[in-house]
């Protein structure tokens, strides 16, 4: 088989390697179908990602068919239609027991700091796979972790359906939050640098848009909320100053949530007076924990416009289109899937 991997910062190699045979009677062996392009693996490509180390085969938002199982494998069976948990945890720390298996202590993560589904078979514990009906396409079902990923950044900042909620960047993951909000009921107001992506926005169901080149992001909010402010903030722009600016006064009323999901380490400019004064909410969200299973069967009952999320579909045998596009940044490139033959 072939598989992908970034030896260092800025290279790749295409190599042949022998299928992998089970590690145990519970693995389980996958065969690749589709792979969605996250930004992380961009950030790993390029060095820009503290959680990764090289050699690395990236890939964490997988989905296959089961082309092998274990002895004691009793979940799924070869044939079934899966996607791929990316984390891989402990099942035994404080975190793991009190569901928050998302940052176990010895986590670690498919594609960042394991080998992860750039390849065309891979094996996996059979609790880490998800089955989804045939009804779902393998290109649609590559998209199902980075929804889950919006189940729970909205889940962990408490979202209700009288929530009136500021979006700040408004690519893959903020289209997917905006889509989970409009599920629940939320107004929503999406903040983005680029009107093409403003404009899908509007049609993934936004209540108001604003561009940030063009007009004051706190005048907009007062003007759209009636001089009160949002209920709370997403932060999927996820750049160097980008979560300082949801404390400007006007964004978020007093006593609202902000979220914050990047993981850029460079310094921001927060604080405790601008947290404290409003009694605001600072949460982290990271990846997704025990949301699998529920986004996919909202992608079974059709509850979310899948169209347009992924803009560009790649051949696995003609990955070097993959890297060219992290190289040479396309605005109409919004998100790469790898399909494999």
């Amino acid at each position: 088989m072939k598989e992908i991997v970034i030896t260092k910062p800025h290279e790749y190699a295409i190599r042949e390697v022998p299928i992998p045979e089970l590690a145990n009677d519970y693995e389980v062996l996958v065969q690749m179908k589709a792979a969605g392009v996250c930004g992380s693996d961009h950030h790993i490509y390029h060095g820009a990602n503290p959680c990764s180390t090289y050699p690395r085969i990236p890939g964490h938002e997988n989905a296959g068919v089961i082309a092998k199982v274990g002895s004691k494998v009793t979940k799924v069976k070869v044939g079934d239609r899966v996607v791929v948990d990316l984390i891989i945890t402990c099942g035994e720390c404080y975190q793991c027991k009190i569901g928050r298996e998302n940052v176990c202590e010895n986590v670690r993560v498919r594609g960042s700091g394991a080998d992860g589904g750039f390849r065309e078979y891979f094996t996996a514990p059979e609790d880490d796979v998800y089955v989804f009906p045939e009804s779902i396409p393998f290109k649609d079902a590559a998209l199902i972790e980075p929804y889950a990923i919006g189940a729970h950044c909205t889940a962990r900042g408490r979202l209700v359906s009288e929530d009136i909620v500021f979006i700040l960047g408004t690519g893959t993951i903020g289209s997917i939050i905006l889509q989970t909000c409009k599920a629940k009921g939320c107004t929503v107001i999406c903040c983005d640098v680029n009107d093409e992506t403003l404009e899908r926005a509007k049609g993934y169901g936004a209540d108001y848009i604003i561009n940030s080149k063009k007009e004051n992001i706190v005048q907009r909010v007062q003007e759209f909320t009636k001089g009160k402010g949002v209920t709370i903030a997403f932060d999927s722009a996820c750049f160097q100053g980008s979560l300082t600016s949801l404390f400007e006064v006007g964004l978020v009323r007093n006593a609202g949530r902000i979220v914050s999901l990047g993981f850029v380490s460079a310094p921001e400019a927060i604080s405790q007076a601008m947290l404290n004064q409003r009694e605001l909410d600072l949460i982290g969200s990271r990846m997704s924990s025990y949301q699998f299973e529920p986004t996919i069967e909202k992608f079974a009952n059709h509850e979310f416009n899948l169209e347009g999320i992924a803009t560009t579909f790649i051949k696995f045998s003609e990955i070097e289109k993959m890297f060219y596009y992290m190289d040479n940044p396309d605005p109409k490139v919004k998100k790469m899937v790898l399909l494999f033959e």
